[in-house]
């Protein structure tokens, strides 16, 4: 019998009023490894309840305070590392390098937020008017919620929740129902640090779950990371119920190639980026633009070290890519493959067909690595989230630029090259939301902001940093004038800085 995951709600774990569940697998072996709650609006109601309660008192705890519990928060994630890797990889499949270097990701904006002291101070402006001062303060907004995908169940919850509950809010996370063994381990954590009951709170579920969130009168802001159809979804529901939403969507990341540039690091850093996580990354590299003539050389080398590429599980140290996260995925990811055969590209590396001995119910896929991609097929415009490779030619640099700038994502891109000029001109023209020059995955440390353009983000502020401080705060200016005493008779008119 499979054990049950439930909800954690009020510092504790409860089982949900529903009676639907959903099958947790292993994707290494195919094996269902638990069960999980499916909840619904009964139980996310119980949780918010319990996290407006926790925010009457959250939100005037001081911000020294919620520091020190912060760093022992640090503290015991570190302590307990092994244990969050191994959840992570055993529910996703991802190899334990890539879960290690995910979740310290997460651990970095613990890092930024132990700084929260700083980070809420607002601003001064003395004698703005004889006798007048003006001052800002950034103030809590209430219960905040956090709906999460399945590719990253410790860091994407980490870019959300730590920043919200510094800021003084209380906080409802719903993750993905495919591996949430992780986040739930990460609340229990945070209540050993000294959090108080019912600041965190994470409910599983499906849909139903979501709905209730985007329609709970008492949910404040509402942040998602996913694809770009659900991301829609959650601007357009949460702000037409009066929320703060920051919906982070799709994308269909390009990498340049110059032919000026070090072909080794740019294969390298393609290999990692395209096949690292099996592709299972909003800032995956899925498309490489070879400009001028180093396209052949380009796929020449992609292929060999493709062909190489050491599949296996994700425990397994040896193994450099996992599998897919559920057969249904693996499934769309191979029709992918099919559609681009059928759509005219040139399959350089075909890993349709792996099998591997002992793990045959596995969700396993091969690199696999396309040539010759048109701008009108579908696995060039649609993001397939797998390990799949698509190199488009272009004639020159301004063709490759305006290839990306015309595209309906603008997540993540790159360009190889030693000409600082191409580089320069690169970060300025593009209409992308992160750069990287001479890096495959340009992704921005803890102190700054993550977030793409277009289509990749719907709503006005980027995840973690500077930006999340601001998501998760309310700017209050205050103009004051303190007379000395009933010195002077009253006044009618408009008051103006005399």
């Amino acid at each position: 019998m499979t054990s049950v995951i439930n909800h954690w709600i009020n510092g504790e774990l409860q089982p949900s009023t529903s009676e639907r569940y959903g099958d947790v697998f292993n994707p290494a072996t195919g094996e269902v490894s638990a069960s999980v709650s499916m909840g619904n609006s009964d139980d996310l109601n119980k949780a918010v309840e319990a996290a407006s309660k926790a925010f009457e008192s959250w939100s005037e705890t001081s911000v020294t305070k919620r520091a020190q519990i912060f760093f022992k928060y640090k503290e015991l994630i570190e302590a307990n590392r092994d244990e969050l890797i191994e959840l992570i990889t055993r529910e996703h499949g991802k190899v334990t390098a890539d879960a290690a270097g995910s979740l310290q990701r997460g651990i970095e904006v613990v890092d930024f937020v132990c700084g929260i002291p700083h980070l809420l101070k607002g601003e001064f402006s003395e004698q703005v008017g004889t006798g007048i001062d003006c001052y800002s303060t950034r103030q809590p907004i209430g219960v905040c919620s956090g709906v999460t995908p399945f590719n990253f169940p410790a860091m994407v919850p980490m870019w959300m929740f730590p920043m919200a509950i510094a800021c003084g809010n209380t906080f409802v996370l719903k993750p993905s129902e495919k591996d949430p063994s992780c986040p739930l381990k990460l609340a229990e954590l945070f209540s050993e640090a000294g959090l108080p009951d019912g600041v965190l709170n994470v409910v599983n579920g499906d849909k139903e779950v979501v709905d209730a969130i985007l329609e709970h009168k008492d949910i404040s802001a509402v942040s998602f990371v996913g694809s770009t159809p659900i991301a829609k979804y959650i601007y357009e529901n949460a702000a037409k119920n009066e929320k703060r939403v920051q919906a982070l969507g799709g994308a269909k990341n390009h990498c340049v190639v110059m032919p000026d540039c070090d072909l080794d690091q740019a294969v390298n850093g393609l290999m990692g980026a395209a096949y690292g996580s099996a592709g299972e990354r909003c800032m995956a590299q899925s498309v490489a633009v070879a400009v001028g003539n180093v396209g052949d050389k380009l796929v020449d080398e992609l292929s060999k070290k493709v062909e190489a590429l050491k599949i296996g599980p994700g425990m397994d140290k040896n193994s450099e890519m996992g599998p897919l996260v559920t057969k249904e995925h693996l499934e769309r990811v191979r029709g992918y493959v099919d559609l681009g055969i059928k759509e005219g590209a040139d399959l350089v590396v075909d890993g349709r067909d792996i099998k591997l001995q002992g793990y045959e119910d596995g969700y396993y896929i091969g690199g696999c690595l396309f040539d010759n991609v048109k701008k009108d097929m579908r696995i060039y415009k649609e993001e397939i989230f797998g390990p799949v490779l698509s190199v488009v030619r272009a004639k020159d640099f301004n063709e490759a630029l305006n290839l990306i700038n015309d595209h309906e994502f603008g997540n993540g891109t790159s360009i190889y090259t030693r000409d600082g000029d191409a580089g320069r001109t690169f970060a300025n023209q593009i209409k992308v939301g992160m750069v990287g020059i001479n890096i495959p995955i340009p992704v921005p440390v803890a102190f700054h902001s993550f977030g793409g353009w277009k289509r990749s983000l719907f709503g006005d502020q980027h995840m973690h940093g500077p930006e999340g401080v601001r998501f998760y705060t309310k700017l209050k200016t205050i103009t004051s004038r303190w007379p000395s005493g009933v010195r002077s008779d009253p006044e009618f008119i408009m008051p103006t800085m005399k």
